[in-house]
């Protein structure tokens, strides 16, 4: 069984950072898409960030410009820094791990953007 882990969030002043991680309990991290999904209190979930196992990476239009994902394959671990944070940005932030047959989501962590 994958276990994904996210650590990283907290409270942050508009137009601050943060840096999200998510480890892997093993080597998925390597041939897996590893996407971020994020959800705030009464919404649905939703996209924001994606690399795949090549390091092509893909952004939400909300998120473009400001989110940036990578990966160190040697640490089973994917990182979403978040630069210019907005209130809007607030949510509880998960990662998702996804190949043939495999689908894996993270417990999430929480960030709070305040004005």
């Amino acid at each position: 069984q994958v276990q994904l882990v996210e650590s990283g969030g907290g409270l942050v002043q508009a137009g601050g950072s943060l840096r999200l991680s998510c480890t892997a309990s093993t080597y998925i991290v390597n041939v897996a898409t590893m996407s971020w999904y994020r959800q705030a209190p009464g919404k649905q979930r939703e996209y924001v960030a994606l690399i795949t196992s090549t390091g092509g990476t893909n952004y939400a239009d909300s998120v473009k410009g400001r989110f940036t994902t990578s990966r160190d394959n040697a640490k089973n671990t994917v990182y979403l820094q978040m630069n210019s944070l907005k209130p809007e940005d607030t949510a509880v932030y998960y990662c998702n791990a996804k190949s043939v047959g495999q689908d894996y989501w993270g417990q999430g962590t929480q960030v709070t953007v305040s004005s």
